[in-house]
């Protein structure tokens, strides 16, 4: 009786170890998963998912809060108004500062738009105060250049990535 006894104690105290080999199996599977691509309508639920993708296969050294500021397509009926809305609050959020370890992130389906959000975004953002800040543009090579040299003064690590 005392060995059964055992044998089910050391089941018993195994188990939590067998399940947490099985949820690192899981997470390798799920990590493999292949790269979204950009969606080639100015659908805003598709170009929301694709952004989604993106950020999180940029999410290396973030270890606090994400600000993502998209816009709809130029298209859209309200995007004058969204545009307004988007550059008031990214302005705002910015000149506030936006502490080490957090992610910035640019995107959306007219890649000079959510450039010149950007732009405009940090054109009052004192030099050096967001060091350890990652930001992240999904968006065009063409425009690639003059966000980077809007944003890099504020001391943001730049990321680009184009929309494929």
């Amino acid at each position: 009786m005392k060995t059964s006894s055992r044998l089910m104690l050391i089941a018993c105290l195994a188990l939590p170890f067998v399940a947490a080999c099985k949820k690192e199996e899981k997470k390798e599977v799920a990590a493999e998963a292949a790269p979204l691509s950009a969606p080639k309508t100015s659908d805003e639920n598709a170009w929301n998912t694709y952004l989604t993708d993106v950020i999180k296969r940029n999410l290396d050294g973030v270890s606090g809060s994400t600000y993502v500021y998209t816009l709809p397509a130029p298209d859209a009926p309200t995007f004058q108004g969204d545009y307004e809305r988007m550059l008031e609050k990214a302005q705002t959020d910015m000149s506030r500062g936006v502490l080490e370890g957090n992610l910035v992130a640019f995107g959306s389906p007219d890649s000079a738009k959510s450039a010149d959000l950007a732009v405009a975004s940090f054109s009052k953002v004192d030099p050096n105060t967001m060091k350890g800040v990652k930001f992240i543009f999904v968006g065009a090579a063409a425009d690639n250049d003059r966000v980077k040299a809007a944003v890099t003064p504020a001391g943001v690590n730049y990321n680009f990535v184009e929309v494929k």
